[in-house]
């Protein structure tokens, strides 16, 4: 399921938790995993595993372009709109979007649009429910301005507000595993995930993106993503700087 050239930070990181958990070999760890009903176990696999690095308006082109050109036409086309950042560990990426809400369409608050946010780690959700961040967090995409406005001091951290907590809906969702079902999409953010898979579970994951999605919706990739070789009919680049790539048609290639 890993990409080739990922492998050494799968190896790093089991190495970490055989350690921990005092078991030999891999092969051992197998055998708990299939003989045992060791559920924490299974849980301290995933977050061991699991991408974590985010920051808040990472790498800033989708987010402006999001304020300046997808959400307006959406919002004009159709009112309501549907956004989800998938992936999301921490929480930063569903936050940035929705302090940009509050900050550039606050109409829009009362009329509807709706962020969720999911990850495969509960560690992450839980994390991100709480929505409170170190210095060194709160430092990275954000301006002073912002974070005066939207977060308070507090003990161990910067404490994002209520106001924008309850805009995001928390969802755990393994992206190669079974999905819950999810509202039609016209935004979805699943930047720099999927460098971490085969070609064909990329194929699968962007296919089953793609059915979730409105016409007319919006993905936005990774800098270094691209739907070439998985679905290159039903796609169209329109902000290459920005990853992002307008559903123009369901279903596959004809």
């Amino acid at each position: 399921m890993l990409e080739d050239g990922k492998e050494y930070r799968l190896e790093s990181q089991l190495r970490q938790l055989l350690r921990r958990e005092g078991i030999t070999t891999v092969d051992d760890l197998v055998v708990r995993l299939v003989r045992g009903r060791d559920t924490s176990l299974r849980r301290e696999l995933v977050e061991a595993l699991t991408i974590t690095e985010t920051s808040f308006f990472r790498d800033a082109y989708p987010f402006e372009l999001v304020r300046d050109e997808v959400l307006p036409a959406l919002l004009n086309r159709k009112g309501a709109v549907a956004i989800w950042s998938a992936a999301c560990a921490s929480g930063q990426e569903p936050y940035s979007l929705a302090i940009l809400i509050r900050e550039h369409f606050p109409q829009t608050l009362t009329s509807g649009v709706r962020i969720i946010a999911s990850d495969i780690s509960e560690a992450m959700l839980t994390r991100g429910r709480r929505g409170l961040y170190s210095d060194l967090e709160v430092n990275r995409g954000l301006t002073p301005a912002l974070q005066d406005g939207y977060f308070s001091r507090e003990e161990g951290g910067w404490q994002i507000c209520s106001e924008l907590r309850d805009m995001v809906e928390w969802r755990q969702l393994n992206l190669a595993g079974s999905w819950p079902p999810l509202p039609t999409l016209d935004i979805v953010f699943l930047r720099n995930v999927m460098i971490y898979f085969d070609l064909e579970t990329k194929r699968e994951i962007l296919n089953r993106v793609r059915d979730a999605m409105a016409v007319g919706g919006h993905l936005f990739l990774g800098s270094a993503e691209s739907t070439l070789q998985l679905d290159e009919v039903c796609w169209r680049n329109t902000f290459g700087r920005a990853g992002c790539y307008e559903l123009v048609r369901q279903g596959g290639a004809q």
